[in-house]
């Protein structure tokens, strides 16, 4: 599924072109539980989209906007933590998830799963 441009930001990694948004389910309501994520996607080309769960909680204000951001160094973080772990996205397939565990900016405490059935975790 591709990422439309619509509403969603450039960024770039390591010499690479990304686009990428917060995740629209995360914005709808306050549900108990949820947390604070964001899509990303080579900029040119098909290929599989990374989702991304920051492990943050993604509370809703009174405004339909979230409470906390989601940070291009965040984005570029993920990016690059993804990457490492196996996620190429100019290959067609589903999408990679990464989820952070809360305070874990460094990456430390992510847990990749690529489409359905493969899981990698770094320990």
């Amino acid at each position: 599924m591709a990422l439309a441009r619509k509403g969603s930001r450039r960024i770039v990694v390591d010499g690479v072109e990304y686009r990428w948004r917060v995740g629209r389910r995360h914005l709808c309501c306050d549900y108990e539980g949820s947390t604070l994520g964001y899509v990303a996607e080579a900029a040119v080309g098909p290929g599989s989209t990374l989702v991304v769960e920051t492990g943050r909680p993604a509370l809703v204000g009174p405004r339909p906007l979230p409470e906390e951001v989601v940070l291009p160094r965040e984005v570029a973080a993920g990016i690059r933590a993804a990457r490492a772990r196996g996620w190429t996205p100019g290959a067609d397939g589903s999408p990679f998830r990464l989820s952070f565990s809360p305070g874990a900016d460094d990456g430390s405490g992510a847990r990749a799963d690529y489409g359905r059935g493969r899981e990698v975790s770094e320990e």
